[in-house]
């Protein structure tokens, strides 16, 4: 049995049609949607909309951590198009999605990610794709657990949640073969990324059960440029899946 992974994809819809070459499954771990693209400021929903120079006035502000200037920026921006600044998101949205979920190989168990909307998932689903979030699936004998969404920050990402709601999904899932979460565990390690140079926030409920039920893998992404893609925890292998925007690769899982 060969399952593909993928995490992060952010628009890359056509390295996601061939994600699952020569796989039986796809998993994708979230984060469908591109807003601003910090390695290229002219792709995204964000400059496509108000440019790449204003996206990257945007950007430097957040990479400054000057984020009421970057909201007040974003705000004025929206308040100056020509119509109701959550419908023209929403249609943006849409759009990203529209594509994703067209090139999106099947079978496939998704997972949101933080940067996702959950809301929106359902109108775009094709026969062959299952959404888990909370739940758990059986493929090729091995039982797989699902836990989508991000916890709390100060990004206000679209998919963020309290943590105590965050483990009461980690806690639904149980015992399984394998944990698939868009966030890793709470290891310092497997947080930092080196390029944005900040620890990304990880899930301690989802440690805490590793460390408990032991599964032999725990598969995530979220951080893009990890100081460590990979580690152990007993006997469990922690792996970051791979930023799949920028690899355009899927991490493969065999049995």
């Amino acid at each position: 049995m060969r399952i593909h992974v993928v995490s992060d994809v952010h628009g890359r819809a056509d390295a996601l049609a061939r994600a699952g070459d020569g796989a039986d499954a796809l998993i994708c771990l979230g984060d469908l949607l591109l807003f601003i693209d910090y390695a290229d400021h002219s792709q995204g929903i964000f400059p496509d909309l108000f440019g790449a120079e204003k996206a990257s006035e945007y950007v430097e502000l957040r990479a400054a951590g000057r984020f009421d200037e970057a909201r007040r920026l974003s705000a004025g921006l929206w308040a100056s198009l020509d119509g109701d600044p959550r419908d023209l998101m929403e249609a943006a949205v849409r759009r990203q999605y529209e594509q994703i979920f067209s090139a999106m190989p099947t079978p496939a168990y998704l997972t949101y990610g933080n940067v996702d909307m959950p809301r929106l998932w359902a109108d775009h689903l094709r026969p062959g794709q299952r959404v888990l979030d909370g739940d758990v699936v059986e493929i090729g004998g091995l039982t797989f657990g699902f836990v989508g969404g991000g916890l709390r920050t100060k990004y206000r990402t679209p998919y963020e949640i309290d943590d105590e709601e965050y483990a009461r999904k980690v806690e639904a899932i149980g015992e399984v073969d394998v944990l698939c979460c868009h966030i890793p565990p709470a290891i310092p390690d497997l947080l930092y990324d080196v390029v944005a140079r900040r620890f990304e926030r990880g899930s301690e409920a989802t440690l805490e059960a590793i460390r408990r039920t032991q599964p032999r893998f725990a598969l995530f992404g979220h951080v893009h440029q990890p100081l460590v893609s990979r580690t152990r925890v007993g006997r469990t292998e922690c792996v970051n899946v791979g930023h799949f925007r920028g690899r355009g690769t899927p991490f493969a899982l065999e049995w």
